[in-house]
């Protein structure tokens, strides 16, 4: 079948690109108000934060034994909003010998039966947007042809959370940003607007700007004036503030980027407030105090639309993330002391999630695309943080200060260092997922990683998430035994889904069972989806490929490769709910699990190099042009090492 067709989408009126009305807004960002799209909710109404009165109940870093109310109250809703979409994609998935969507109508009241579902969307750059992209659009009921047969459209309706990190938090971002606009919209885009417009690196800037940007120069000169206001304000910045800004210029359709748009703001949209979408997870890693690298026992940080913090026993607790910023002392703000918003702009948080492409731009720095000024603006601030420090993102004034001092490592420090999600090698944003008190059934993980020489994915994320479950900083949280990079390569786990953990009696001695992880690699079915991570732009066509490739990896090519694979990825999501009934797996689940499941079956045998041929027929576009020459040759590998060889090479 040809994948998701190009409907002409509606023009948007001229009208809404006027210029700047009296209250400081543009007449497209009060439309993003009254749409419900995440919206520009920085009191300053540009990229600073702002002081503000500290409303009535005063904020305070709360301790991470639970969830949040707000998420509480939230699941309250969401759940029950996810139970129409499952039935319907129970029913689509046609699992003959078992009345699937009977079973969960018969069980709708009772939410520790149904089953709870998440996504999450690996790191990797651009090339882990669109993989991610091409999944994301295959699981969403919105998107023409998901439903199909073959398909597995209505698993994103049914999902609670959506997690992304680096270029999967791009994916994220964006989606969220834009009023949780399908994968289709965003790629065909709207009038006027650069969103998903990659061919222009964003060292150029926007192919189409809209009246606030001329050309590149006075696009530069914007990201630079954005930038000095947060300095203005009093707050340290950072590359990662002009490379979340400059990024947002294609992941955000606003007026430059949409500057004053804030994380938090999604809370308030109408449709993630009546809980009609999953809750967008973000995830950072912090890099200890006087040290320069990411270990597996670093502490990671999630952000979501209420709160951001950590699960690990290092904080253990959660900041508002819409008071982030404030000067909290000890989990609170000084009776004398002001509340601050809108320093978890949008840009910032990508940014943070994302900070490994620091090197990205300082690898560019000589490009004849970017001012001189700008230039000497970022070799001058390389010359104030140090070389040491030109992955950070410094969350300044640190939400944690003197909060849990014994156990915290930045609990002295006024400044709270982020890097990266995927510095630590978890690649893949399963620690929020994972956690007990999320009570997740289900995790499909979509795997971007550039693992291998030829920026294939070989299991390197779900053993980094597996060999952390071992230590201490796992706090009890289990998860599925992984095997080595071999193995997933002579086994071809990482040519096909894969699932892990579906024998539960691996967990007997542990606290609680973990979810069931469905392993999604990205391989190559219909294009060389293993494009470099640190390629800067793509046309159209590569784009719009990469993105069929993802879609055909998530429904094994509409089911070409297994007409089952619909029933078996409801057998998965079923999975963890049938062993809590009691109730027997059909044959028709027993034969997906026999065929997808990891056994524990393992092959060492040394791999000397990995250049997987096609799974499907390619796409007529030319494999020369989507295999670039770094993915290719192995010369870019996103994680440590890349970032080092990066570092090295500047």
């Amino acid at each position: 079948m040809h994948f998701l067709p190009l409907p002409l989408l509606s023009l948007i009126s001229a009208a809404l690109g006027s210029p700047t009305g009296s209250n400081g807004y543009s007449a497209v960002e009060v439309r993003d108000v009254l749409m419900g799209r995440a919206a520009p909710d920085a009191p300053s109404g540009n990229y600073a934060p702002a002081t503000v009165d500290c409303p009535q109940q005063r904020p305070t870093v709360r301790a991470a034994s639970t969830l949040s109310q707000s998420e509480q109250d939230w699941l309250q809703t969401r759940r029950n909003k996810t139970i129409d979409p499952m039935i319907q994609f129970l029913r689509n998935a046609n699992l003959t010998d078992f009345d699937a969507a009977g079973y969960v109508t018969s069980h709708s009241s009772n939410f520790s039966i149904v089953p709870n579902i998440g996504i999450a969307v690996s790191g990797g750059g651009y090339r882990a947007l669109m993989n991610g992209a091409g999944f994301v659009a295959a699981a969403d009921s919105r998107v023409p042809g998901s439903t199909d047969k073959g398909g597995i459209g209505g698993l994103l309706q049914s999902s609670t959370y959506l997690a992304g990190l680096s270029g999967g938090g791009w994916l994220v971002s964006s989606i969220f940003a834009n009023n949780f606009s399908s994968v289709v919209q965003l790629r065909d885009g709207f009038q006027d607007s650069s969103v998903w417009q990659f061919s222009n690196t964003i060292f150029e800037g926007p192919k189409r700007r809209g009246i606030s940007i001329v050309n590149t120069v006075e696009y530069w000169d914007d990201v630079m004036d954005q930038v000095d206001e947060k300095r203005d304000a009093g707050y340290d910045v950072s590359i990662t503030d002009y490379w979340g800004r400059a990024l947002s210029y294609q992941l955000i359709n606003a007026p430059d980027g949409g500057p004053a748009y804030t994380f938090s703001s999604i809370a308030d949209t109408p449709n993630f407030a009546s809980a009609d979408t999953p809750m967008p997870i973000l995830v950072s890693d912090e890099r200890r105090p006087g040290t320069q690298v990411v270990s597996i026992n670093s502490t990671v940080y999630e952000f979501n639309p209420y709160e951001f913090g950590s699960y690990d026993p290092t904080v253990f607790g959660f900041a508002p993330i819409r008071y982030v910023g404030s000067n909290f002392s000890g989990g609170s703000i000084p009776d004398n002391g002001h509340c601050v918003r809108g320093f978890d702009s949008m840009s910032f948080v990508l940014g943070t999630s994302s900070s490994l492409f620091n090197a990205f731009i300082l690898q560019n720095l000589s490009s004849p695309s970017i001012p001189s000024v700008v230039t000497n603006a970022l070799r001058d601030l390389l010359t104030d943080i140090g070389n040491d420090n030109d992955d950070i993102a410094p969350w300044n004034p640190n939400p944690f200060f003197h909060y849990n001092n014994d156990t915290n490592p930045s609990a002295a420090d006024e400044q709270l260092t982020l890097v990266d999600g995927g510095l630590d090698l978890q690649n893949i944003p399963l620690h929020p997922l994972i956690q007990p008190t999320r009570n997740l059934d289900v995790i499909f993980a979509v795997d971007s990683s550039a693992d291998t020489g030829t920026s294939f994915p070989n299991g390197t994320a779900l053993r980094a998430t597996y060999d952390r479950s071992r230590t201490d900083i796992a706090n009890g949280t289990a998860f599925p035994a992984v095997p080595d990079a071999e193995t997933f390569i002579n086994l071809g786990l990482n040519q096909r889904p894969t699932f892990f953990g579906c024998n539960t009696s691996e967990f007997a001695s542990a606290r609680h069972t973990p979810p069931l992880i469905v392993y999604v690699p990205n391989a190559p079915y219909t294009a060389h989806s293993n494009v470099s991570t640190f390629d800067p732009s793509y046309s159209d066509e590569e784009r719009n490929s990469i993105i069929k490739n993802g879609f055909n990896v998530a429904t094994m090519g509409n089911g070409t490769l297994d007409a089952e694979w619909p029933a078996c990825v409801a057998c998965a999501v079923l999975s963890r709910s049938l062993e809590r009934t009691g109730t027997q797996a059909s044959a028709t689940c027993r034969r997906c699990f026999d065929r997808y499941c990891w056994n524990g079956t393992t092959d060492s045998t040394p791999v000397s190099s990995y250049e997987p041929t096609p799974i499907l027929q390619l796409d007529a576009l030319d494999s020369a042009a989507i295999a670039r020459s770094g993915a290719a040759t192995g010369l870019v590998v996103y994680g440590v090492v890349g970032f080092v060889a990066l570092a090295l090479a500047l």
